[in-house]
């Protein structure tokens, strides 16, 4: 795979932090594979009008939100507009669907657009529409009155079901561009903040477009439906949507966990009754998550509709199910994604001769074996800390100094504050004296 200099930049920066890359995902991916056919499948679904739900699951480390990103490359290949929403108590919780829009809206992106894309799809939404009457009646372009009143007509009539169940849908919109025409651009941001779910947005803003309050719960899946109509007509065939982390509903609230499971079921139900052409969407969770009696489990409908049958051989999984597993590392897929980054940061060094021999396969393969070995055998818990050693300890001093040679002047070392909550829980204790005890 050929990527640019600063992708491979950018991938290399987020693993020396220990982070997911956000792009570039194909020039790491480790076995992916064997679901690539049905995921493509799946995403030409929705770009001729249908809609998917998906649910991955894997333990901690497996690659889940990897897997997810590489999911949204793909769909971004294909002109989708995506966004990663991740599910927690305080700041996303999902039996609050207004809450979770916003969050949806906030990380809006398309191809083209990294960022804050919700703008720039209505513009160019406004443009088709304006294309699409001057080619359909005879309207003279200088007439911006005629031309303005056609367009609110054909935007009611692409909007349909939405303008009925979500009238302030259209009403903002014509507010909005009206806003712009007047000159007043304060007035169309607020407008388009509140499309988005923002609340607080002044009263002076609400006044010019006749709309009040905030979206709600009810309202946020009639205003997912219009985004998803103006996505369609503005280019875009389809958006993923990604929930990641939905195995956080364990650790909340009896009610609030059930209110969430709930809010699950329905937009499952939704996806599945055609509400939503066009939009893909996809849960992460643990095993779990999705087996145990905090989870799906304790809303039988929920676990009816995302039951599928993992007793089998992992290599004949159904990668067309509901619900697809990721296997996880083992020490030979930790080995080969090492390599990858090794080769990765080799084409961005002028010293990459040096790199490729002083890290090679042998020394990748050691590295990785002391990783898990530092981690009690784990592998799952291993890829983060392991990627981050391998760029931030290894590579970076062998790009830097000359006579750096990682086998006579590293020594491995994993601090517990290098480690997030998760592996720190996972991790073996090494002795009775590392066991936390509630006292």
């Amino acid at each position: 795979m050929s990527i640019s200099q600063q992708r491979r930049q950018d991938i290399l920066d987020a693993l020396r932090r220990g982070t997911v890359p956000q792009y570039g995902l194909d020039a790491l991916a480790v076995g992916l594979q064997p679901f690539e056919q049905a995921f493509d499948e799946e995403l030409g679904k929705v770009c001729r009008g249908g809609a998917v739900f998906k649910a991955i699951r894997g333990e901690y480390g497996s690659g889940k939100t990897f897997a997810s990103r590489w999911l949204r490359e793909k769909a971004h290949g294909c002109g989708f507009a995506c966004a990663e929403v991740q599910i927690s108590e305080t700041e996303t919780p999902l039996h609050r669907l207004e809450t979770v829009y916003r969050r949806l809206m906030e990380r809006l992106t398309t191809p083209d657009s990294a960022s804050g894309a919700f703008q720039n799809i209505v513009e160019s939404w406004f443009y088709t529409l304006e294309e699409d009457v001057l080619s359909q009646q005879d309207i003279d372009p200088e007439d911006s009155e005629a031309l303005v009143s056609a367009t609110d007509v054909l935007m009611e009539k692409r909007l349909g079901e939405v303008v009925r169940s979500a009238p302030a849908f259209a009403l903002t919109l014509r507010a909005y561009r009206r806003a712009l025409l007047e000159g007043k651009e304060e007035i169309a941001d607020g407008l388009l903040a509140w499309m988005a779910g923002q609340p607080n947005i002044a009263a002076a803003v609400k006044r010019y477009a006749m709309i009040k309050g905030d979206i709600d719960h009810f309202g946020a899946l009639s205003f997912l439906q219009g985004v998803l109509t103006i996505l369609k007509d503005s280019g875009h065939p389809g958006l993923l949507l990604v929930f990641d982390e939905v195995e956080t509903l364990q650790r909340m609230r009896g009610d609030v966990r059930d209110k969430s499971l709930n809010a699950l079921r329905q937009l499952m139900d939704e996806v599945d009754s055609g509400r939503f052409p066009g939009l893909y969407l996809v849960i992460t969770g643990t095993p779990a998550f999705f087996d145990g009696p905090m989870g799906v489990q304790r809303l039988a409908p929920l676990a009816q509709r995302l039951a599928v049958d993992f007793n089998t051989d992992a290599r004949f999984d159904n990668p067309r199910a509901v619900q697809v597993r990721l296997r996880g590392f083992n020490l030979a897929s930790l080995e080969e994604v090492g390599c990858k980054v090794r080769d990765l940061y080799a084409q961005n060094s002028v010293v990459s001769e040096r790199i490729l021999q002083s890290a090679d396969d042998r020394y990748i393969a050691e590295l990785a074996q002391a990783v898990t070995g530092k981690l009690g055998g784990k592998i799952g818990i291993a890829p983060r800390i392991f990627l981050k050693k391998l760029v931030g300890d290894v590579l970076d001093r062998i790009d830097q100094f000359d006579d750096f040679d990682p086998r006579k002047h590293y020594a491995l070392t994993i601090a517990d504050t290098e480690l997030t909550a998760v592996e720190r829980a996972n991790k073996p204790a090494g002795s009775v004296n590392d066991i936390e005890l509630d006292i």
